[in-house]
Protein backbone atom coordinates (compact mmCIF):
# COMPACT_ATOMS: atom_id res chain seq x y z
CA UNK A 1 0.00 0.00 0.00
CA UNK A 2 1.12 3.51 -0.72
CA UNK A 3 0.50 6.75 1.09
CA UNK A 4 -0.97 10.05 0.03
CA UNK A 5 -1.48 13.57 1.21
CA UNK A 6 -5.24 13.04 0.97
CA UNK A 7 -5.00 10.20 3.48
CA UNK A 8 -3.31 12.50 5.97
CA UNK A 9 -5.79 15.31 5.35
CA UNK A 10 -8.65 12.91 5.98
CA UNK A 11 -7.20 11.77 9.31
CA UNK A 12 -6.69 15.38 10.39
CA UNK A 13 -10.26 16.34 9.43
CA UNK A 14 -11.68 13.36 11.34
CA UNK A 15 -9.55 14.20 14.38
CA UNK A 16 -10.61 17.84 14.36
CA UNK A 17 -14.30 16.99 14.62
CA UNK A 18 -13.91 14.98 17.84
CA UNK A 19 -14.48 16.47 21.26
CA UNK A 20 -12.51 15.27 24.29
CA UNK A 21 -15.66 13.92 25.89
CA UNK A 22 -16.36 11.87 22.75
CA UNK A 23 -13.24 9.83 23.48
CA UNK A 24 -13.62 9.71 27.26
CA UNK A 25 -11.05 12.45 27.79
CA UNK A 26 -13.30 15.00 29.47
CA UNK A 27 -10.96 15.22 32.46
CA UNK A 28 -7.98 16.42 30.47
CA UNK A 29 -6.72 19.91 31.10
CA UNK A 30 -4.93 22.53 29.13
CA UNK A 31 -6.00 24.99 26.49
CA UNK A 32 -6.64 23.60 23.01
CA UNK A 33 -5.28 25.76 20.24
CA UNK A 34 -7.04 23.80 17.49
CA UNK A 35 -10.42 22.06 17.41
CA UNK A 36 -10.67 18.38 18.14
CA UNK A 37 -8.33 15.94 19.81
CA UNK A 38 -4.57 16.26 19.82
CA UNK A 39 -2.42 13.86 17.84
CA UNK A 40 -1.02 12.30 20.99
CA UNK A 41 -4.54 11.61 22.23
CA UNK A 42 -5.50 9.78 19.05
CA UNK A 43 -2.21 7.90 19.17
CA UNK A 44 -2.90 6.79 22.74
CA UNK A 45 -6.42 5.68 21.86
CA UNK A 46 -5.11 3.78 18.83
CA UNK A 47 -2.27 2.21 20.85
CA UNK A 48 0.47 3.56 18.55
CA UNK A 49 3.26 6.00 19.23
CA UNK A 50 2.64 9.70 18.74
CA UNK A 51 5.50 9.81 16.25
CA UNK A 52 3.97 7.01 14.19
CA UNK A 53 0.51 8.61 14.12
CA UNK A 54 2.07 11.97 13.25
CA UNK A 55 3.81 10.41 10.26
CA UNK A 56 0.50 8.91 9.15
CA UNK A 57 -1.22 12.28 9.33
CA UNK A 58 1.64 14.04 7.57
CA UNK A 59 1.30 11.72 4.60
CA UNK A 60 4.69 10.05 5.02
CA UNK A 61 5.38 7.00 2.90
CA UNK A 62 4.85 4.35 5.57
CA UNK A 63 2.94 1.09 5.34
CA UNK A 64 0.61 0.47 8.30
CA UNK A 65 -0.96 -2.92 8.78
CA UNK A 66 -4.71 -3.47 8.55
CA UNK A 67 -4.78 -3.96 12.32
CA UNK A 68 -3.19 -0.53 12.86
CA UNK A 69 -5.59 1.13 10.44
CA UNK A 70 -8.56 -0.50 12.15
CA UNK A 71 -7.27 0.74 15.49
CA UNK A 72 -6.88 4.28 14.15
CA UNK A 73 -10.41 4.10 12.72
CA UNK A 74 -11.79 3.14 16.11
CA UNK A 75 -9.87 5.95 17.79
CA UNK A 76 -11.30 8.44 15.29
CA UNK A 77 -14.78 6.94 15.74
CA UNK A 78 -15.22 6.41 12.01
CA UNK A 79 -18.45 4.92 10.75
CA UNK A 80 -18.45 2.14 8.17
CA UNK A 81 -18.47 4.52 5.19
CA UNK A 82 -15.64 6.62 6.61
CA UNK A 83 -13.63 3.49 7.46
CA UNK A 84 -14.03 2.22 3.90
CA UNK A 85 -13.01 5.63 2.55
CA UNK A 86 -9.88 5.63 4.70
CA UNK A 87 -8.92 2.24 3.29
CA UNK A 88 -9.62 3.46 -0.25
CA UNK A 89 -7.32 6.42 0.25
CA UNK A 90 -4.56 4.14 1.48
CA UNK A 91 -4.96 1.42 -1.14
CA UNK A 92 -5.78 3.40 -4.28
CA UNK A 93 -3.42 6.33 -4.09
CA UNK A 94 -0.74 4.42 -5.99
CA UNK A 95 -2.98 3.59 -8.96
CA UNK A 96 -1.50 4.29 -12.34
CA UNK A 97 -2.11 7.79 -13.59
CA UNK A 98 -2.48 6.35 -17.07
CA UNK A 99 -5.25 3.89 -16.25
CA UNK A 100 -8.12 4.46 -18.68
CA UNK A 101 -11.56 5.21 -17.25
CA UNK A 102 -14.13 2.71 -18.58
CA UNK A 103 -17.06 4.18 -20.48
CA UNK A 104 -20.23 3.95 -18.41
CA UNK A 105 -23.17 2.26 -20.09
CA UNK A 106 -26.57 0.96 -19.00
CA UNK A 107 -27.65 -2.56 -19.86
CA UNK A 108 -30.81 -2.91 -22.01
CA UNK A 109 -32.46 -5.02 -19.30
CA UNK A 110 -31.97 -2.20 -16.82
CA UNK A 111 -33.60 0.26 -19.20
CA UNK A 112 -36.54 -2.16 -19.40
CA UNK A 113 -36.72 -2.12 -15.61
CA UNK A 114 -36.89 1.67 -15.64
CA UNK A 115 -39.81 1.34 -18.03
CA UNK A 116 -41.50 -1.18 -15.75
CA UNK A 117 -41.33 1.14 -12.73
CA UNK A 118 -42.54 4.10 -14.75
CA UNK A 119 -45.16 5.02 -12.13
CA UNK A 120 -42.39 5.98 -9.67
CA UNK A 121 -39.33 8.18 -10.34
CA UNK A 122 -36.13 6.21 -10.92
CA UNK A 123 -32.58 7.14 -11.91
CA UNK A 124 -29.43 5.19 -12.66
CA UNK A 125 -26.41 6.93 -11.18
CA UNK A 126 -22.87 6.00 -12.15
CA UNK A 127 -19.39 7.12 -11.26
CA UNK A 128 -19.12 10.69 -9.94
CA UNK A 129 -22.96 10.64 -9.58
CA UNK A 130 -23.33 10.93 -13.35
CA UNK A 131 -26.98 10.52 -14.37
CA UNK A 132 -26.75 7.60 -16.79
CA UNK A 133 -30.43 6.87 -17.27
CA UNK A 134 -33.86 7.58 -15.87
CA UNK A 135 -37.55 7.35 -16.55
CA UNK A 136 -39.84 10.16 -17.63
CA UNK A 137 -41.29 10.73 -14.17
CA UNK A 138 -37.83 11.25 -12.66
CA UNK A 139 -37.05 13.90 -15.27
CA UNK A 140 -40.41 15.59 -14.66
CA UNK A 141 -39.81 15.58 -10.93
CA UNK A 142 -36.20 16.78 -10.90
CA UNK A 143 -34.73 18.05 -14.16
CA UNK A 144 -34.60 17.21 -17.85
CA UNK A 145 -31.16 15.64 -17.74
CA UNK A 146 -31.34 14.34 -21.36
CA UNK A 147 -31.62 17.94 -22.58
CA UNK A 148 -28.44 19.00 -20.78
CA UNK A 149 -25.00 19.01 -22.42
CA UNK A 150 -23.20 15.73 -21.80
CA UNK A 151 -20.76 17.21 -19.29
CA UNK A 152 -23.57 18.60 -17.13
CA UNK A 153 -25.57 15.39 -16.63
CA UNK A 154 -24.36 14.95 -13.08
CA UNK A 155 -26.50 14.93 -9.96
CA UNK A 156 -23.99 16.65 -7.68
CA UNK A 157 -23.22 19.35 -10.23
CA UNK A 158 -26.92 20.02 -10.72
CA UNK A 159 -27.54 20.23 -6.97
CA UNK A 160 -24.65 22.62 -6.37
CA UNK A 161 -24.88 24.92 -9.40
CA UNK A 162 -28.55 25.09 -10.43
CA UNK A 163 -30.22 27.67 -8.15
CA UNK A 164 -33.62 26.08 -8.75
CA UNK A 165 -32.61 23.08 -6.65
CA UNK A 166 -32.65 25.27 -3.53
CA UNK A 167 -36.33 25.88 -4.12
CA UNK A 168 -37.08 22.29 -5.11
CA UNK A 169 -35.44 20.59 -2.11
CA UNK A 170 -36.86 21.85 1.15
CA UNK A 171 -33.78 20.48 2.95
CA UNK A 172 -31.34 21.50 0.25
CA UNK A 173 -28.27 21.74 2.47
CA UNK A 174 -28.70 18.19 3.78
CA UNK A 175 -29.33 16.77 0.30
CA UNK A 176 -26.47 18.68 -1.30
CA UNK A 177 -23.96 17.89 1.45
CA UNK A 178 -24.82 14.19 1.17
CA UNK A 179 -24.15 14.40 -2.57
CA UNK A 180 -20.77 16.01 -1.91
CA UNK A 181 -20.01 13.29 0.63
CA UNK A 182 -20.84 10.61 -1.94
CA UNK A 183 -18.57 12.31 -4.48
CA UNK A 184 -15.80 12.37 -1.86
CA UNK A 185 -16.12 8.59 -1.52
CA UNK A 186 -16.00 8.10 -5.29
CA UNK A 187 -12.85 10.18 -5.60
CA UNK A 188 -11.27 8.12 -2.83
CA UNK A 189 -11.89 4.94 -4.80
CA UNK A 190 -10.70 6.47 -8.07
CA UNK A 191 -8.18 9.23 -7.25
CA UNK A 192 -6.85 9.42 -10.80
CA UNK A 193 -10.19 9.92 -12.54
CA UNK A 194 -9.59 13.06 -14.59
CA UNK A 195 -13.33 13.72 -15.05
CA UNK A 196 -13.93 13.54 -11.31
CA UNK A 197 -11.04 15.89 -10.59
CA UNK A 198 -12.33 18.30 -13.23
CA UNK A 199 -15.79 18.20 -11.61
CA UNK A 200 -14.36 18.88 -8.16
CA UNK A 201 -12.39 21.81 -9.52
CA UNK A 202 -15.42 23.30 -11.24
CA UNK A 203 -17.57 23.01 -8.14
CA UNK A 204 -14.85 24.43 -5.90
CA UNK A 205 -14.60 27.50 -8.15
CA UNK A 206 -18.33 28.18 -8.33
CA UNK A 207 -19.75 27.08 -4.96
CA UNK A 208 -18.78 28.29 -1.51
CA UNK A 209 -20.87 25.55 0.08
CA UNK A 210 -18.99 22.95 -1.92
CA UNK A 211 -15.63 24.34 -0.83
CA UNK A 212 -16.64 24.18 2.83
CA UNK A 213 -18.09 20.67 2.65
CA UNK A 214 -15.21 19.32 0.57
CA UNK A 215 -12.69 20.69 3.06
CA UNK A 216 -14.49 18.78 5.81
CA UNK A 217 -13.71 15.42 4.13
CA UNK A 218 -17.16 14.11 5.06
CA UNK A 219 -18.10 10.81 3.40
CA UNK A 220 -21.71 9.84 2.76
CA UNK A 221 -23.01 6.59 1.32
CA UNK A 222 -26.69 6.34 2.25
CA UNK A 223 -28.44 3.19 1.06
CA UNK A 224 -31.84 4.75 1.72
CA UNK A 225 -33.39 7.97 2.86
CA UNK A 226 -36.08 10.53 2.25
CA UNK A 227 -36.44 13.88 0.53
CA UNK A 228 -38.90 16.72 0.98
CA UNK A 229 -39.70 18.61 -2.19
CA UNK A 230 -41.62 21.72 -3.18
CA UNK A 231 -42.32 21.14 -6.84
CA UNK A 232 -43.37 24.17 -8.89
CA UNK A 233 -46.23 22.24 -10.55
CA UNK A 234 -47.61 19.89 -7.88
CA UNK A 235 -46.52 21.41 -4.59
CA UNK A 236 -45.06 19.64 -1.57
CA UNK A 237 -44.02 16.01 -1.66
CA UNK A 238 -42.34 13.68 0.81
CA UNK A 239 -40.64 10.74 -0.88
CA UNK A 240 -38.53 7.83 0.29
CA UNK A 241 -35.67 6.53 -1.82
CA UNK A 242 -33.72 3.30 -2.00
CA UNK A 243 -30.26 2.97 -3.55
CA UNK A 244 -29.89 -0.45 -5.11
CA UNK A 245 -26.33 -1.35 -6.09
CA UNK A 246 -26.32 -3.33 -9.30
CA UNK A 247 -24.55 -6.69 -8.93
CA UNK A 248 -23.06 -6.65 -12.45
CA UNK A 249 -21.62 -3.15 -11.96
CA UNK A 250 -21.13 -1.98 -8.37
CA UNK A 251 -20.29 1.50 -9.72
CA UNK A 252 -23.93 1.91 -10.79
CA UNK A 253 -26.83 2.54 -8.44
CA UNK A 254 -30.53 2.36 -9.20
CA UNK A 255 -32.21 5.06 -7.10
CA UNK A 256 -35.96 4.58 -6.83
CA UNK A 257 -38.28 7.12 -5.19
CA UNK A 258 -41.68 6.27 -3.77
CA UNK A 259 -44.49 7.84 -1.78
CA UNK A 260 -46.61 6.26 0.91
CA UNK A 261 -49.66 4.69 -0.78
CA UNK A 262 -52.75 6.86 -0.47
CA UNK A 263 -50.78 9.88 0.72
CA UNK A 264 -50.99 13.38 -0.77
CA UNK A 265 -47.48 12.83 -2.13
CA UNK A 266 -48.66 9.74 -4.01
CA UNK A 267 -51.49 11.78 -5.48
CA UNK A 268 -49.02 14.49 -6.48
CA UNK A 269 -46.83 11.96 -8.29
CA UNK A 270 -49.87 10.72 -10.21
CA UNK A 271 -50.77 14.28 -11.12
CA UNK A 272 -47.22 15.04 -12.19
CA UNK A 273 -47.14 11.97 -14.41
CA UNK A 274 -50.34 13.09 -16.11
CA UNK A 275 -48.76 16.40 -17.07
CA UNK A 276 -46.19 14.56 -19.17
CA UNK A 277 -44.37 16.55 -21.80
CA UNK A 278 -46.90 19.34 -21.48
CA UNK A 279 -45.08 20.83 -18.52
CA UNK A 280 -43.37 24.06 -19.46
CA UNK A 281 -40.41 23.38 -17.18
CA UNK A 282 -39.60 19.95 -18.60
CA UNK A 283 -38.77 19.04 -22.16
CA UNK A 284 -38.74 15.24 -21.76
CA UNK A 285 -40.41 13.68 -24.75
CA UNK A 286 -43.38 11.28 -24.42
CA UNK A 287 -41.29 8.49 -25.96
CA UNK A 288 -38.68 8.89 -23.23
CA UNK A 289 -40.38 6.55 -20.79
CA UNK A 290 -36.96 5.03 -20.12
CA UNK A 291 -34.08 7.06 -21.47
CA UNK A 292 -30.46 6.08 -21.70
CA UNK A 293 -28.38 9.19 -21.87
CA UNK A 294 -25.80 9.25 -24.67
CA UNK A 295 -22.17 9.54 -23.68
CA UNK A 296 -20.60 11.78 -26.24
CA UNK A 297 -17.44 13.52 -24.97
CA UNK A 298 -18.21 16.38 -22.62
Amino acid sequence: MGQSAEFGKFLKAMRSRLKPEDAGLAGTSGARRVPGLRREEIARLADVSTDYYTRLEQGRNIHPSRAVLDSVARALRLDSSEHAHMMDLMENCAASQGSPVPVQSVRPALRQLLDAVGDVPALVLGRRSDVLAGNRLAFLLFADFPAMPAGERNLTRWLMLDPRTRELFRDWKAVASDAVGALRGDVGRHPNDAQANQLVGELAVHSEHFRQWWAGHRVAAPSAGSVRLRHPAVGDLELNFENLVLPDDPEQVLRVFSAKPGSPSADSLTLLSSFGAGMDSVSARPADVAVQLPHEPA
